[in-house]
């Protein structure tokens, strides 16, 4: 067993509200810098710059997660995590037919880059992101799932799209394995509030759209990661935000 120091939850300059210089090479440059092992790339609504997250990755030695910040049908923000690029593009394509489509005005929400392996903008995405999509917290839950990934409440200690503030409560029997704060000293607070959340893994996370605000190798996870790889390491992780280590 050893310690993965990580970041689960990072927009790149795909997302509207992400600084252009958050490039996945930028990203995974920072996330070495700060002593990272795992980091996800978890844009709005969108895995295209998973693949160029991948590639750039692999250059500083961090173990790359793909990912989406989904905005559900009650406007609730979820973490969407995969054990495989295909798997995670493969999800990217079915939520695009769920995406509510309005045309993004880059001088008032922001541009939205796509990048190629080279850390080179190919192209932007024309629909605006950060819309909420036609799929339920529960919808989006199956789906994830129906990719071998797993799917958990974002910055539920937050006002903007967190799923307390928006449906007032946590729910009592959730179908989540996991969930996430925004700030780890507010762990005490949220388990006594909900003791659910007891029963459920906890992962600390940046929302980061900005290079400076990356989290600085806070927060890990013990991955038994013999023999080492990756691949291996993803998985595990997956397995343990899935709750299947604790059966």
């Amino acid at each position: 067993m050893n310690k993965y120091y990580y970041d689960l939850h990072i927009h790149s300059c795909l997302s509207p509200c992400g600084d252009d210089d958050m490039t996945p090479g930028n990203i995974a440059g920072m996330a070495m810098l700060n002593g990272l092992n795992i980091v996800a790339l978890t844009d709005h609504n969108s895995a295209k710059n998973c693949p160029a997250f991948f590639t750039q990755a692999k250059k500083y030695g961090i173990v790359p997660v793909p990912g989406m910040e989904l905005t559900t049908a009650e406007d609730v923000h979820v973490v969407c995590l995969f054990r495989s690029l295909e798997d995670a593009l493969a999800f990217d394509k079915q939520v695009e037919e769920k995406r509510i489509i309005v045309k993004n005005k880059p001088a008032i929400f922001g541009h939205q880059y796509i990048m190629d392996e080279d850390d080179s903008p190919i192209g932007e995405e024309e629909g605006l992101l950060i819309n909420a999509t036609a799929l339920s917290i529960e919808e989006a839950y199956e789906l994830v799932k129906s990719f071998r990934g797993v799917c958990y409440p974002a910055h539920i200690d937050r006002r903007s799209n967190g799923m307390v503030a928006v449906l007032g409560v946590f729910p009592d029997d959730p179908p989540f394995t996991a969930f996430e704060l925004n700030d780890g000293g507010n762990t005490e607070e949220y388990l006594a509030r909900f003791p659910k959340l007891k029963d459920l893994t906890r992962a600390v996370s940046s929302d980061a759209h900005y290079l400076e605000n990356i989290s600085g190798g806070e927060h890990y996870f013990m991955i038994d990661d013999e023999p080492y790889s990756s691949d291996l390491v993803r998985n595990r992780l997956i397995d343990m935000l899935s709750g299947e280590e604790r059966k």
